[in-house]
């Protein structure tokens, strides 16, 4: 065997054994020869029922209590912002309206 030949024998060894590491570490599939293979999809985000079946169901949505609270609350903070003026303008009273009203 001459030196190169076993130079570049070492250095593919060394190169084949970083990738490996690498691989493992991040969690990748090492596919040195290229074929095929489902990891790809795999790997992807699952959708629809399988992903909702994941979560816990929420609760807020089904409990009116707590939607009414949410109202209210919703109702009371627009309530102050119209006392204080900040609350949003009438219908034909906005900014659109203002540019045109202008022309």
């Amino acid at each position: 065997m001459s030196v190169g030949s076993l130079k570049s024998a070492l250095a593919a060894a060394a190169i084949r054994g970083v990738d490996e590491a690498r691989a493992r570490i991040f969690g990748h599939i090492l596919n040195p020869t290229g074929q095929r293979s489902p990891h790809k999809i795999l790997r992807k985000k699952l959708i629809g029922e399988k992903v909702s079946q994941w979560y816990p169901h929420d609760i807020k949505h089904d409990d009116p209590l707590v939607m009414a609270r949410q109202e209210q609350e919703r109702l009371s903070k627009l309530e102050m912002l119209k006392r204080r003026g900040k609350g949003p303008p009438k219908k034909g009273q906005g900014k659109q309206a203002a540019k045109r009203n202008r022309k």
